[in-house]
């Protein structure tokens, strides 16, 4: 049977093109640069990112081999704000900019959004990432001030959860560690490890500069040529190494106390690492979730209307180098009640099949998610840089989510979500 022109690969990688209409260009340094003119608004968010995030640990530079205590990643971010002529806070706050920086387990990403004075936003930004300044002086401040931040997450039954699931589920990967790391591995760091990071992952081939809203691709990039990363540079040798992870879980089961108001859990599943690149086999995961105990899904509404979870209870899927994992998490006063209906629920859909009509739903509800993170500055400029350091494009990931099928969603749930690479995790009230 011929295809129909309107539903051929062709014309749907037209459509998502055309859906995002977003311009890039690879400059000799090896920087990209991203950019989304968005006519009709007054602000301008940039992000300018790294391929570095607390997973990290081990890398080899020009031969050299380099271990990480936990938390590298995450300090550097930090430390990267502060220079020998001051903080680049005090220079956002001249020009009126709010800026920001977050790191995850596979990148650090450093942004701003202002209404004004883009140019010099931009300047602001390059230049501050691209002349790191470390001293032990600097460094030893710095680690008091982490060090609080640590307690803080110490004290989060939220994070508290998902690192326990995490060190149940890997033996071996990093991921198993906090992304701000411990007291006492920050204390290892000194100014020779951090420029051996920015020396081997801040370089220009491994970011990526990603803008949108009022501005234009050549404003960009003149702000690259003003600030030394726009002419080609010789790389260094860099790769990075991680552990041996072993195919099973490392534990099944933990449960712990907290001062919490009622019982937290979470259910979580070691997935086959997916490779970088692999858009389509992304958005089976992040579908998954929605088509098990999405909202529009009756076990949600079971569960909701009898008072079982509140409306936090959701499911997830988290995809970084080596390691996949796909948890569902809430509170609930009967949370292994809970969990036993999600495992249910996901041996019935195995068995039977995802109902065509909810699965029709769940991924018109993503589609339109995905136009809507586009025609938001500040999503656009994020997601469009995260997709790239995925080594995809927005529009790939719309054209993997329009071409996947029931068939395909079914066909990965026969490997997925195995009931022994799964880990259960409870906290229960301190009493």
């Amino acid at each position: 049977m011929m295809e129909h022109a309107e539903h051929s690969p062709a014309a749907i990688r037209e459509k998502a093109a055309g859906a995002v209409n977003c311009q890039s260009v690879t400059l000799p340094s090896g920087l990209t640069v991203l950019c989304r003119t968005m006519p009709g608004y007054s602000s301008v968010h940039a992000m300018y990112a790294t391929n570095f995030g607390s997973v990290v640990r081990e890398f080899t530079l020009n031969g050299k081999r380099i271990q990480l205590p936990a938390g590298t990643a995450h300090f550097l971010e930090h430390k990267m704000f502060e220079s020998e002529q001051g903080d680049a806070f005090d220079l956002y706050a001249k020009t009126g900019a709010a800026a920001n920086a977050f790191t995850s387990y596979d990148r650090t990403c450093y942004i701003f959004t202002a209404t004004d004075m883009t140019d010099e936003n931009l300047d602001i930004l390059l230049n501050m990432v691209g002349h790191p300044w470390f001293t032990k002086e600097t460094i030893a401040k710095e680690q008091g001030i982490i060090g609080q931040e640590i307690k803080m997450y110490d004290d989060s039954p939220d994070w508290r959860l998902l690192t326990a699931l995490f060190r149940c589920l890997y033996k071996s990967h990093p991921i198993r560690d906090d992304i701000a790391g411990t007291t006492q591995s920050i204390a290892e760091l000194t100014p020779e490890l951090l420029y051996a990071c920015t020396d081997a992952f801040y370089r220009p081939g491994n970011m990526v500069l990603s803008v949108a809203g009022n501005i234009t691709l050549d404003q960009a990039v003149e702000a690259c040529r003003r600030n030394g990363v726009y002419d080609a540079v010789e790389p260094p040798q860099v790769e990075t190494i991680f552990p041996q992870e072993a195919d099973t879980v490392q534990h099944k089961e933990t449960t712990f106390t907290m001062p919490v108001n009622k019982p937290c859990f979470a259910l979580g599943y070691k997935e086959a690492a997916i490779n970088r690149g692999d858009t389509r086999m992304e958005v089976i995961a992040d579908l998954l979730p929605d088509l098990i105990c999405g909202g529009l899904t009756n076990l949600y509404r079971k569960l909701y209307d009898e008072s079982l979870v509140n409306p936090e209870f959701s499911g997830d899927y988290l995809s970084t180098e080596g390691a996949c994992i796909i948890a569902f998490t809430g509170e609930s006063e009967t949370p292994r009640e809970v969990a036993q209906m999600v495992r249910n629920e996901i041996a019935r859909l195995r068995q039977n099949g995802v109902d065509p009509e909810l699965f029709t739903l769940v991924k018109n509800q993503m589609y339109g998610e995905m136009l809507a993170d586009v025609e938001n500055v500040d999503d656009a400029a994020e997601e469009m840089g995260m997709a790239f350091l995925k080594g995809r494009t927005l529009a790939d990931e719309i054209e993997a989510l329009a071409t996947l099928t029931v068939d395909d969603v079914n066909k990965a749930l026969q490997t997925m979500l195995l009931e022994e690479n799964s880990a259960y995790i409870q906290i229960d009230p301190k009493e």
